[in-house]
């Protein structure tokens, strides 16, 4: 019984200035209060409104262009980039809480798409592809061997391959899928050890087969790669499955 009443409690999640500052961002264009090609005002205006440093703000502006929510333009400014991912981001956004059988099924779906993108990367992808490719990796590899936070280094290499892909959609659900697993595992600490060396390598695999135009051979190596992520989602699953049976 008591565990039973335990089970009721959630953990409280305190949330960070930066993570504040792009709920607020994300609601406003969801909302409609913030369309494509608008622009945001000065960091200076924009930390003066939040009531915090110039570098939350900097460092939030930074995470929504990587997620390709927001993008600099020479000369405008910050502004709302194209439409498409945000409003694919709103919905799935809502309905996922990223624990137990919802987290599973995520993983999931990272693991159907990511295996599709390397395939059509390895078919499509021409030498700018094949450039940006070895330069994300190139940076992973630079954080693996520093011993820094390599996630979004990480992040950008799946990317660069989705781009390859040549199947816009398919960009825009990593965009949504991928960002939000990277988080659950750095909260929990999953990625660390000597899993970045082992991914690292496993990323050179991916790449040689993409860029030999390998389609069956790189789809392979993608979900070789991605086969311990979906380990763990197992156990997570099967762990809380177990315990609302108790």
């Amino acid at each position: 019984m008591k565990k039973e009443l335990l089970n009721n409690f959630s953990e409280i999640v305190i949330e960070k200035p930066v993570d504040k500052i792009i709920q607020q961002i994300k609601e406003l264009i969801s909302t409609g209060q913030l369309n494509p090609g608008d622009r945001l005002p000065a960091e200076r205006m924009l930390s003066e409104r939040f009531g915090v440093g110039r570098t939350y703000v900097r460092d939030a502006i930074r995470k929504l262009e990587f997620y390709g929510i927001l993008k600099t333009l020479p000369q405008s400014g910050t502004v709302v980039a194209g439409f498409g991912i945000t409003a694919l981001e709103g919905l799935i956004t809502d309905v996922l809480q990223l624990e137990g059988n919802d987290f599973h099924a995520l993983v999931e779906t990272r693991v159907i798409l990511e295996v599709n993108t390397a395939k059509y990367a390895a078919i499509r992808r021409n030498r700018d592809d094949i450039v940006a490719m070895h330069n994300a990796l190139n940076e992973y590899e630079k954080a693996v061997k520093k011993g820094i936070d390599s996630v979004e280094f990480d992040l950008m290499f799946h990317l660069k391959i989705a781009e390859a892909s040549k199947n816009p959609v398919l960009k825009s659900l990593m965009l949504i899928v991928t960002p939000d697993i990277l988080t659950y595992f750095q909260k929990n600490n999953v990625c660390e050890g000597d899993r970045p060396k082992i991914a690292l390598e496993e990323h050179k695999v991916i790449l040689e087969h993409i860029e030999n135009q390998e389609p069956e051979l790189a789809s392979i190596a993608m979900k070789a790669h991605l086969n311990d992520l979906l380990n763990y989602s197992n156990k997570q699953n099967k762990h809380k499955t177990d315990g609302n049976e108790d």
